[in-house]
């Protein structure tokens, strides 16, 4: 007992480390946001770092989560941050161009993953802000109507380049342009949520359709990074701490509802879609492409939670009135399960 009373620490750090991180829907969405070189996901010890950092902000605040050291995180891509440097040192002479230029090349040329992040990540706020703004300007009222229609259209497009960037920085290109290669690529990163939401996007960008309800997940997406960036980096600024510190503050702590609006919002849509089917503004290829996506979004770790629980309240409200009043309907309904679950 005396040693818990020294160290307090000891069973929160326990705690955390036995915490069921797969079973939780916001460690899904949490790991899916964080933006990391892709050698570094992958190590056991990062994952763990982000573990703690995630059962801190969601789970017991009182933990307390020490950074990740700059050399253990480039340990595998230098020998040695602190010993003097050699003049035959192969990693130094392709890193520098010169040796005896300054004497700390080697304290140099830690800190450039970091300054890289960080470009990454002023970038996708820079984007995601612009997107957040146009998306704002499409949904009001006043605004007219070719210029909504033009703002609608650059939400989805900003939206897609947003993806389309982050998985490039996270995943990289294919390591060849044959159909292996592609095919190992594609199964990388076809489950994540920002290709998710790049095919989303792509879907509503090509059509003719303007169904402002398609945004409600682009503002949700837009809103989650934006808010994340001004808190981690504005935060001793006097401005935000007056006007935007409480807003932040409660975007990154609902953002499981947000994603359960999300959700409500695209399975609408899919809905939405087959009754324009009956219009004569139907789209059958757009149709069958945006069910492909909610049937994507079912079935990948980082949105299938929140769409199941959605799907289940459905199921429950039109079962009973399809059973009553059109019992017909459930051989066409068979079907389209039995290609739904394959």
């Amino acid at each position: 007992m005396g040693e818990e009373k020294e160290d307090p620490q000891k069973l929160k750090r326990i705690a955390a480390a036995a915490y069921d991180y797969e079973n939780d829907l916001r460690w899904a969405d949490y790991w899916s946001n964080v933006l990391i070189p892709p050698h570094m996901a992958s190590r056991a010890d990062v994952i763990d770092h982000f573990k703690r950092k995630f059962y801190q902000r969601y789970i017991d605040p009182e933990l307390v989560v020490e950074p990740m050291s700059s050399s253990s995180s480039s340990q595998p891509t230098r020998p040695s941050a602190t010993s003097s440097p050699p003049t035959n040192d192969p990693y130094r002479q392709r890193s520098s161009g010169s040796t005896n230029r300054t004497s700390g090349t080697s304290a140099t040329t830690g800190p450039n993953p970091t300054s890289l992040r960080w470009d990454r990540n002023t970038i996708q706020f820079s984007v995601n802000a612009w997107v957040f703004a146009v998306a704002v300007l499409a949904v009001l009222p006043l605004v007219p109507t070719n210029f909504s229609h033009r703002a609608y259209r650059l939400s989805f497009i900003g939206t897609a380049c947003s993806c389309i960037y982050s998985v490039y920085s996270l995943y990289g290109k294919p390591r060849g342009w044959n159909m292996q290669a592609l095919k190992v690529y594609f199964q990388s990163v076809i489950a994540t949520k920002d290709f998710i939401y790049f095919i989303y996007s792509l879907t509503f960008v090509t059509s003719h359709l303007c169904l402002k309800f398609a945004l409600i997940p682009i503002l949700c997406r837009s809103l989650e990074h934006v808010a994340k960036f001004l808190r981690r980096n504005f935060s001793r600024s006097s401005l935000y701490r007056k006007y935007l510190e409480e807003p932040c503050v409660w975007v990154e702590s609902n953002t499981t509802t947000l994603s359960i609006l999300s959700s409500h919002a695209e399975i609408g849509l899919g809905l939405l879609l087959i009754i324009s089917l009956f219009s004569w503004q139907r789209n059958i290829i757009q149709t069958f492409m945006y069910w492909q996506v909610l049937k994507l979004m079912y079935q990948a770790p980082v949105t299938a939670g929140y769409h199941r629980s959605v799907w289940a309240k459905v199921g429950r409200i039109a079962n009973p009135a399809i059973q009553h009043y059109a019992p017909f309907l459930n051989t066409p309904l068979s079907a389209v399960q039995r290609w739904w679950f394959r």
